[in-house]
């Protein structure tokens, strides 16, 4: 329903609509154009516009809906999944590839062959991570991926999943073109699919300038109708007052969430409107479990224990719009384990320190989150309190941050002793804050937390039907959670999204991120 009315907006809009071009001023530049590969909201906001998946959200929701698949159908025991496609879809054309037919399953199968076997051609010509897939252990949760005809494809798996529908409304999951792809691997230029990408989506790729950038076309033969503005623009912005400054000057038309002390200055602008919502999200303090001396639950448990979290809170949110992050998921999830309790505890977390060897302290390292979250408004703001705390239990904490890129790339090797991080969930269902983020597949040789008795609960819940029985379950997972500490909880958070008066058709999604489908300037 939100589609069609999407649909009829555009064909009402009057020829001065159509002129206009929209400016999304974003927080960070994307890692690439490859939905395939990355799993940061600022990569994705922008891969979104380009790419369908086979489900998608309902806007504003976790609600699954149609997209490139019509249909759906799940088989009782939760281990066969059968879609059927949409006819008369067409891939973009562009400056660097023509399509020669329309979207079927060998687009499908291509786009999730790649992610899972390790001997595809396409892997095999360009080996890139696919960080969300494996993360979700994809690979071997597929045991087969069948084309059945043109229009219908089947995906079978090793063992039951009662979440797997919600995967392909991922941005992770956005559909390639096999034919691209092939065109691509015959000119030996299989990266390109990260840096020139060709969709389905209602924008396609017109051009990028590093760190200041992105420009998107409407694609002309979208299957949901061309969209009622002549570009949309990405306007890299990393700071916060920045991005006010161009809200109040008319240069976004919508920006990324704002930090809550921002927001005086758009307050009483009338010409702006602020969007609130709370979002499903937490930050959090990663260890590095494969370096010492993290890589002790002890130590761990001290330098948890050691954060005045209400202090914090006080100067970082001063609006008193967050609250603190106690287990791995925010409360208004299902399964969320309501026993669960912060602790601040200096003298504990030096006698913790003791036992673990450490009696006369440890020098560690402290990553800074290097751009503004609504949940980390200011990552170096708190990385010195937290480094004040853990001073007062013999911790040398030295500070360090990166360029966002460099940043992820740095933690994802395993550099750090302990960093700043977070996360937005999708699907409203715990399953999507634990799998990619604290399961074996998820913990890269070891840098992230690995724990067998969590693994088996998570995939029991996974595979159980019944609610009552899993939420039980979820709840037995986040006790291990908080015994094992492999992050230090902060905070969930409202978010505020600024859009001016003129922006018709946006909706705030629940993980934060944006869909520009349907979206114009009056």
């Amino acid at each position: 329903m939100c589609r069609v009315l999407a649909i009829f907006v555009m064909l009402l809009a009057s020829p001065a609509v159509l002129a206009k071009p929209l400016v999304y001023c974003t927080d960070a530049s994307p890692e690439g154009f490859d939905p395939s590969l990355w799993d940061s909201t600022s990569t994705s906001n922008v891969t979104s516009q380009i790419f369908n998946g086979l489900l998608s959200f309902e806007r504003g929701t976790t609600r699954l809906q149609p997209e490139l698949a019509t249909a759906w159908r799940i088989a009782p025991d939760a281990k066969t999944f059968t879609f059927t496609l949409r006819r008369g879809v067409k891939f973009q054309s562009t400056p660097y590839f023509t399509p020669a037919r329309e979207f079927n399953a060998d687009d499908v199968i291509f786009t999730f062959g790649r992610m899972t076997d390790p001997a595809h051609p396409f892997h095999q010509a360009f080996p890139a991570t696919y960080v969300y897939a494996q993360s979700l252990g994809l690979a071997a949760m597929i045991e087969g991926i069948d084309r059945i005809d043109d229009h219908h494809v089947r995906f079978r798996l090793t063992s039951p999943n009662v979440t797997f529908p919600t995967y392909f409304a991922m941005a992770f999951a956005g559909i390639h073109s096999a034919e691209y792809a092939q065109q691509l691997l015959a000119q030996g230029r299989a990266t390109a699919i990260n840096n020139q990408p060709v969709g389905t989506g209602p924008f396609k790729f017109r051009s990028y300038r590093k760190d200041d950038v992105v420009r998107l076309v409407p694609h002309e033969s979208y299957w949901g109708g061309v969209q009622a503005t002549t570009q949309l623009i990405f306007a890299i912005s990393r700071e916060p007052a920045v991005r006010v400054q161009k809200m109040a000057a008319g240069e976004c038309h919508v920006t990324a969430p704002l930090r809550d002390i921002d927001l005086a200055a758009l307050d009483r602008r009338r010409e702006v409107v602020i969007l609130k919502a709370q979002a499903l999200n937490i930050s959090y303090l990663a260890f590095n479990l494969k370096k010492r001396p993290t890589d002790d639950r002890r130590v761990r448990e001290a330098l948890d224990i050691a954060v005045d979290r209400d202090a914090l809170f006080k100067v970082l949110f001063p609006r008193g719009d967050a609250m603190q992050a106690v287990s791995a998921f925010p409360p208004a999830i299902a399964g969320y384990n309501g026993e669960l309790k912060n602790e601040f505890d200096p003298a504990r977390a030096k006698t913790l320190l003791a036992q673990a060897g450490y009696p006369g302290g440890i020098a560690i390292d402290l990553w800074a989150l290097p751009i503004a979250r609504p949940t980390n408004p200011n990552g170096l703001l708190m990385a010195q309190m937290i480094q004040q705390d853990w001073a007062r239990i013999g911790v040398k904490a030295t500070i360090k941050t990166y360029e966002w890129g460099e940043y992820l790339k740095r933690a994802n090797n395993g550099e750090h002793h302990v960093y700043m991080s977070g996360w937005s969930g999708d699907t409203g269902d715990a399953d999507d804050f634990l799998a990619p983020n604290l399961t074996c597949a998820a913990s890269r040789g070891g840098i992230k937390f690995c724990n067998a008795e969590f693994d088996r609960l998570v995939e029991q819940g996974r595979a159980t039907v019944d609610p009552e029985r899993r939420n039980a379950i979820y709840r037995e997972a986040q006790v291990i959670f908080k015994r094992e500490r492999p992050w230090i909880t902060m905070a969930h958070s409202s978010i505020y999204v600024p859009i001016r008066r003129d922006v018709k058709g946006f909706v705030m999604a629940p993980n934060g991120r944006v869909d520009f489908e349907g979206v114009y300037r009056e």
